[in-house]
């Protein structure tokens, strides 16, 4: 967007010394009311989801809060959620990630992926600056994907610790490894933690997740990189794997995907969640996996009894969070989708386009689809990290 275009659409640019753009937006709160779905209207007319909400893919500005279940409008979201757009941008800045850190102030969302020439940037968004953003690269990282707080080995990782580091999972490109690169949030400075299996390359490593209480870092490798032409021919199957930054020690916890992708703890920390976007390749193939999967952590260390959790109606589930009553929520392709422990759909957060990670916040949750930022405020739930990454219980 040139200076002339951000005036006339009423955005705020400022330049600072590095050439970084600055973007403010300024949006009124509106009341959004949840609307009940009857599932058994549903049940007998295909037709019926289209009466509830319109789509608008060629100009997302609309978000509705859709309940499956009773339970989404008086446990989940509650009575008194607010809704609206942050932003709606020409270029997509919204795209996965999207962790916080404590001592900037600030989440830290990856961009989409354009081409060679415009690799992946890293989007800060300043909680403390009416949400402000601004956009860096940082050596070292190369084409950053998913990732979360890092609690490098004898930092602790207890309630309201404040990490030193933000870990990226890198996809790489042709030149550089994929991998799990750390970054100093304050300085800027970088370092690659891990950047091959035992000698092996992984193709396109995709998300990652900090377990709080051994440190080991579980992580998936999909092969976005390849498909998307900054990636060799993958060599290596789509797997989970438990990296422990501690002695070096790697494996592999989970096979048998078509694309391992997003992946999270329950909040006791017994369930290991994985999604598998197997329908998105070169090319979409609904026929192929769009699935949530669990898994039983065994000791901490392994995983055990594999079975299918939940399957998305719209698109394939991509990042995934749970909250602390352990509903699973994730990106789907028409907003955010939240399933109960047992699997049930509770209800959306509905966009009418693809979302493919969203945030947490104390009372909030950011939803990232792609060139636009919405916002859900006076949530009732709480995710899994808002403890540790907030102090705030």
């Amino acid at each position: 967007m040139d200076h002339q275009s951000a005036i006339s659409a009423g955005i705020h640019i400022s330049w600072k010394p590095t050439s970084v753009v600055k973007i403010v937006i300024e949006t009124v709160v509106k009341m959004v009311n949840i609307l009940n779905v009857d599932l058994l209207a549903a049940a007998t007319n295909p037709a019926y989801f289209s009466t509830l909400v319109t789509t608008n893919v060629s100009n997302p500005t609309t978000i509705s809060l859709l309940a499956y279940n009773e339970t989404f409008t008086t446990n989940v979201l509650g009575q008194g959620a607010t809704a609206r757009q942050l932003y709606n941008l020409d270029w997509e800045a919204f795209h996965e990630m999207g962790t916080y850190n404590k001592e900037t102030n600030s989440m830290y969302i990856t961009s989409n992926y354009v081409s060679l020439d415009n690799p992946i940037n890293v989007t800060i968004l300043d909680l403390g600056n009416n949400y402000s953003i601004k956009s860096t690269r940082y050596t070292n990282l190369h084409e950053a994907n998913g990732g979360t707080n890092w609690y490098p080995p004898g930092s602790g990782s207890s309630k309201g610790a404040t990490p030193t580091r933000l870990l990226f999972c890198d996809e790489g490109d042709f030149d550089h490894d994929s991998g799990l690169v750390s970054v100093d949030p304050v300085t800027g400075e970088s370092e690659v933690i891990l950047n091959n299996f035992l000698g092996r390359n992984f193709s396109s490593v995709n998300d990652v997740r900090q377990h709080p209480e051994t440190g080991d870092l579980w992580f998936t490798d999909a092969d976005y990189g390849f498909f998307q032409y900054f990636r060799p021919e993958p060599t290596i199957p789509k797997q989970v794997y438990r990296f422990d930054p501690k002695t070096g020690e790697i494996q592999v916890v989970a096979d048998g995907f078509d694309q391992s992708n997003g992946l999270e703890f329950s909040p006791d920390l017994k369930t290991l969640y994985v999604t598998d976007t197997g329908a998105q390749h070169f090319e979409r193939n609904l026929t192929r996996p769009g699935h949530i999967y669990a898994f039983d952590i065994v000791d901490g260390k392994t995983l055990a009894n594999r079975r299918t959790f939940a399957y998305s109606d719209n698109g394939f589930p991509d990042g995934i969070h749970t909250d602390t009553d352990g509903n699973v929520w994730a990106g789907c392709g028409d907003g955010v989708h939240v399933w109960s422990p047992e699997g049930i759909l509770l209800g959306k957060i509905w966009v009418g386009v693809e979302s493919n990670n969203f945030a947490f916040l104390p009372g909030k949750v950011l939803v990232f689809s792609n060139a636009q930022l919405w916002i859900v405020e006076n949530v009732k739930a709480v995710g899994r990290e808002i403890c540790r990454d907030f102090g705030e219980c």
